[in-house]
């Protein structure tokens, strides 16, 4: 199976073909592939004297290098994102809570007519008599509060989630030695 050196293909079997290496990252002497170092340096790690490394490509996937419009640059070998991922109060996207309450408020009233009073300051509802205000309230009636205060409570178990995309794993190969690939 013939290539360029340094030409990475996926393969769907369980070893390298001749003259080719599996992508995972290990580091080869300089001085049995010095064609294939002219290619990669030491973009993938190696001393660069007397070894360099190859792409790892377990568990990833890949991107382009450079940055089109709108988009971040990014470099050669660069690595960025995670398997999973915990949300927390400052990654979370703002956002609100809106919450409507029904309800119906039942007050008793004070049939006592012996507290009538005609002015309405610091009185209770009573039933209907001739006055409309008591001046003591019964045992059970309290005024009606217009504050209400809402606790939203924290929600799930604080457990990472997968953060990947659908896949299928086969393993990226790289070509050792081949046809010298020449520059435009």
């Amino acid at each position: 199976m013939e290539g360029y050196i340094g030409e990475i293909r996926l393969f769907g079997g369980n070893f390298a073909p001749r003259a080719w290496a599996f992508c995972e990252g290990q580091l080869l002497p300089i001085s049995q592939n010095t064609a294939l170092f002219s290619i990669l340096g030491t973009f993938y790690g190696g001393d660069g004297r007397t070894t360099f490394g190859l792409p790892d490509m377990r568990s990833r996937a890949v991107m382009g290098v450079g940055n089109g419009p709108g988009l971040s640059p990014v470099q050669i070998n660069q690595q960025t994102g995670v398997e999973e991922h915990s949300l927390d109060a400052n990654t979370m996207p703002s956002h609100s809570h809106m919450v409507t309450f029904g309800g119906t408020a039942k007050m008793p009233v004070n049939a006592n007519e012996a507290n009538d009073a005609d002015d309405p300051s610091d009185a209770y509802f009573q039933a209907q008599s001739d006055d409309f205000y008591s001046e003591s309230p019964n045992s059970m009636s309290s005024p009606l509060k217009s504050n209400l205060t809402v606790q939203v409570n924290n929600n799930g178990g604080g457990v990472p989630f997968t953060n990947q995309q659908p896949y299928m794993a086969m393993r990226y190969i790289i070509c050792l030695q081949g046809l010298y690939p020449s520059r435009s």
